[in-house]
């Protein structure tokens, strides 16, 4: 087994870049987009949380659309953690860093009824909202328009999820209250 260590990059770190963004510009940004990385993981975590425990007469909807948000969570995930590496620094991982990183917080490991991890999931998506639209903005300030266009995708994606599920939320149903009892 080799036992050779040695760190390329120190997490924390900025380096120069090849995309030419200053590096104190390129600092702001990748502590911007480490925050976002790891709201992203929280809300991926809670998310698939979600999809394993969902019960009752709508579970196959549901089940099958918190499944695809979280692998849409995780693909933006990805895409946050390739940029922070682009701009020479090095994305948040590992779940204490996540934790630490993270303006949100997961719910924790009980299981709830479904309208409660629904109503958990719109307000992490609406806390994460607001974070990205926040980081669109300063990463158009110092001029990093790539990161502001990945951005702006992301924040999309958070809305048009958080919309659907307030879609879920509503009191419209199918379902016979007595049935749901």
């Amino acid at each position: 087994m080799n036992t050779q260590k040695t760190v390329r990059r120190e997490a924390g770190t900025v380096e120069e870049n090849a995309l030419r963004l200053d590096r104190e510009k390129a600092e702001q940004v990748v502590e911007a987009l480490n925050v976002d990385l790891a709201a992203t993981y929280v809300l991926y975590h809670q998310l698939r949380k979600h999809h394993w425990n969902v019960e009752g007469a709508e579970f196959n909807d549901l089940h099958e659309f918190l499944g695809d948000k979280a692998e849409e969570a995780e693909a933006s995930a990805d895409e946050l953690a390739e940029r922070v590496q682009a701009l020479g620094g090095v994305p948040v991982s590992g779940p204490a860093n996540l934790e630490e990183h993270a303006p949100v917080e997961f719910e924790g490991e009980d299981v709830y009824d479904i309208r409660t991890s629904l109503e958990n999931d719109r307000e992490m998506y609406g806390d994460v909202i607001e974070t990205v639209r926040e980081h669109v903005g300063l990463a158009e300030g110092l001029e990093d328009y790539a990161t502001s266009e990945l951005l702006r995708d992301v924040l999309e994606d958070l809305e048009d999820a958080a919309h659907e599920v307030d879609h879920y939320l509503e009191d419209d149903t199918l379902v016979l209250e007595s049935a749901a009892q």
